[in-house]
């Protein structure tokens, strides 16, 4: 296994695997104390050799499967290793797929914005529905190969699939029986080295393996995008979504933008076959999800909300103009590391919405002052305490105090679940 991290997902993948008996040698370029918590759930198991702090080749040339983490990058040497030596190389989400029992229902989200909610509101329409459902993919703490042992003919699986997991989809040639596509923006170009034909390329894996009968739910924001490089590509059936929310119907969330992501889970239910009355009371019913415009309380007048899932500016944008009776009394706390967006739109319409800016220190803070009219108010932080100390100090009854980072994690915290998990925290002490 090739990267055991700290989110769960390895921990998942290296549990099921040492549980059936298989002999693992697991590589990560964290250190045994960078990944102690990781270590620690699975010291129960002698069936695993460790190599931290560094990957070998040595490592990949005597195996008899590797499987490597989302964040690998495919011309890693390592993997060339491997593949120079015959060994397949597999994902822990593409692997399910290929091993999953006939008659299991596959459904895979993908998308720069929304695929995180689109797939919980899909599990909350299935279980309105009396549906059998499970989740995997990028959701937090769930592996997916581990599902194995759990699903059955009749039974939906809801995959979350970022671009780097569709790489897997990819060299595995395989796709979801239903993909939904939910938007394409700038996002991962520190990753993609600034090219976007590259990170579509990846997403489109999501449909390019699709079969006559199963279904591309193409959300209409990534509709051109999409369709101008790969329209004669698509083999399924192809439905249009973004605004085909039957009227009258009631959405829970705030923003135009979950109004879209609801037409978007309608589209795909219908296209699983459910009924309209089941299909209305899982979507009017779905709560959000936490870390996506998550209200937390509100303490003297002033509302918090935690949006730290929001890690483009086009996500954090969405998140102030899901609060139109709130502009100018806004409290953002933001930035961060960046992953190189363009961040002159943001610097145009955030002032409108917010009072003062709090910014963790990073790159992507850089980029944001850099394009801010010079009259704006900044400060930056460097760790969460600071953050809503500063937001206290400037914050009075009918204001908001809002996270949206539009940047990546990386500097301040270990990842964007600390990030998360310190404000709830936090939040919930004042």
């Amino acid at each position: 296994m090739l990267g055991l991290g700290l989110l769960g997902r390895g921990i998942g993948v290296t549990r099921f695997l040492a549980a059936a008996g298989a002999q693992l040698t697991i590589t990560d370029l964290k250190s045994a104390t960078d990944l102690k918590d990781s270590l620690d759930q699975l010291s129960e198991y002698d069936n695993i050799t460790y190599v931290l702090g560094e990957h070998r080749l040595e490592d990949f040339t005597n195996q008899d499967l590797i499987i490597k983490a989302a964040g690998v990058p495919l011309n890693s040497p390592f993997i060339a290793e491997a593949k120079k030596n015959g060994i397949p190389v597999k994902m822990d989400a593409s692997l399910f797929l290929e091993l999953a029992p006939p008659g299991v229902v596959t459904v895979g989200v993908t998308g720069t914005r929304g695929k995180s909610t689109v797939t919980h509101w899909l599990e909350q329409v299935l279980k309105a529905a009396n549906q059998v459902v499970y989740l995997g993919g990028n959701v937090r703490g769930i592996a997916t190969l581990p599902l194995l042992s759990k699903v059955k003919a009749g039974d939906y699986v809801v995959l979350e699939l970022d671009s780097w997991q569709l790489q897997g989809f990819g060299e595995a040639g395989l796709s979801p029986q239903v993909a939904i596509f939910t938007t394409f923006m700038q996002d991962h170009q520190n990753y993609y080295q600034n090219n976007m034909d590259l990170y579509l390329a990846d997403k489109a894996n999501i449909f390019l393996n699709q079969h006559a009968e199963d279904f591309l739910v193409l959300g209409e924001q990534a509709e051109s995008a999409v369709l101008e490089q790969y329209k004669d590509k698509i083999k399924s059936h192809l439905i249009i979504a973004g605004h085909t929310l039957p009227v009258g119907w009631a959405v829970k969330l705030l923003g135009a933008h979950n109004r879209y992501n609801a037409s978007l889970v309608y589209e795909a239910a219908i296209a699983l076959g459910l009924e309209v009355e089941d299909v209305k009371r899982g979507i009017e019913t779905f709560p959000g999800v936490p870390g996506r415009l998550e209200y937390l309380g509100e303490k003297k007048g002033i509302k918090f909300y935690n949006d730290n899932n929001a890690t483009t500016p086009d996500a954090a944008m969405a998140a102030v103009k899901a609060f139109p009776d709130y502009q100018g009394k806004i409290i953002l706390i933001g930035g961060g590391a960046d992953k190189e967006l363009d961040f002159s739109e943001y610097a145009r319409l955030m002032p409108t919405y917010v009072k003062k800016f709090i910014l963790f220190k990073g790159s992507a803070t850089e980029k944001i002052k850099a394009v801010l009219p010079s009259e704006i108010e900044v400060v930056e932080v460097t760790s969460m305490t600071e953050a809503l100390d500063q937001a206290q100090i400037s914050a009075t009854a009918g204001d908001l105090i809002l996270l949206s980072p539009g940047a990546a994690s990386f500097g301040v915290f270990k990842n964007e679940y600390e990030r998360n998990d310190q404000f709830v925290t936090l939040v919930g002490q004042i």
